[in-house]
């Protein structure tokens, strides 16, 4: 994969918020990073031709998309899909049982690693839809190690995290008051992953580097004001070597979300 023996994999997620007019800007931002893996969110019919032309110009040769396989979508509701592209192969796999919204999840093989991209439904989508999509991948990436495995993408939580690692999720107002209307079962269900995943293991690639004093939101009010760290890449049986938010594209109007970009090397295993 990448040129450098200490990195086994560069890959890049973004939410591009559907946005036509700036893909181009986009597609450049993106190609210049020289990533192996582009995990995107917010992929439309009317943009997914565009970044096929693009990401194969700069020589991702597999492709795979949410939107090339008809989904049911219910009247009124924008169909956002997600694409992985990469240098070498991809192999689909099948994708998590039971989620409400199979265009916001893709599971793909570039080797012997794993990439799941997930774009999580917001909290005031219909008929618990978040939470079913929380509680549906997270017990697809369940149980013992199937080999190296990335979750990337926009999950939509934590509404905080704090210095000892724990988070709040939108379940909790502001305050940290339970919302009755969500209750205990929206909590499990957004913690399942940017906090449970940990504690099976998995790392956030992002927090193993820079710990938890640094609030960086990846989505952002006007101006950088509040906002929350919404956009994730964790990762079990690699070891993060860097990792970083590419600000500068959100705050340029690219997008509403910032990039993330990681590098990641096999993780080390027995005594040195």
């Amino acid at each position: 994969m990448h040129g450098d023996d200490q990195v086994a994999l560069r890959l890049v997620t973004w939410n591009v918020a559907g946005r036509v007019t700036r893909q181009p800007e986009q597609a450049a931002a993106v190609a210049s990073l020289r990533a192996d893996v582009v995990a995107l969110q917010e992929v439309t019919a009317r943009t997914l031709p565009m970044w096929r032309a693009a990401l194969a110009e700069a020589g991702y040769a597999a492709c795979e998309a949410t939107l090339d396989a008809p989904a049911s979508v219910a009247p009124g509701r924008r169909r956002l899909g997600v694409l992985l592209a990469a240098r070498e192969p991809l192999e689909r796999l099948a994708p998590p049982r039971d989620v409400p919204w199979p265009e916001r999840v893709l599971c793909c093989r570039l080797g012997t690693v794993e990439v799941v991209n997930l774009h999580s439904p917001i909290a005031p989508a219909p008929e618990l839809a978040k939470v079913r999509t929380h509680e549906a991948v997270a017990a697809y990436l369940a149980g013992g190690s199937r080999g190296p495995r990335i979750l990337c993408g926009d999950l939509n939580t934590p509404r905080r995290e704090l210095p000892d690692g724990d988070v709040m999720t939108f379940a909790f107002t502001s305050a940290g008051r339970l919302r009755p209307a969500r209750g205990e079962r929206w909590d499990r269900a957004e913690r399942a992953l940017v906090w449970g995943l940990r504690q099976q293991g998995w790392v956030d690639a992002y927090r193993a580097l820079h710990g938890y004093g640094a609030r960086d939101a990846s989505w952002t009010f006007t101006d950088d004001r509040g906002g929350w760290r919404l956009d994730h890449v964790l990762v079990e049986g690699l070891r993060p070597v860097a990792s970083a938010y590419a600000h500068e594209w959100r705050r340029h109007g690219l997008s509403d979300h910032s990039a993330l970009v990681v590098e990641l090397a096999r993780a080390q295993t027995g005594s040195p």
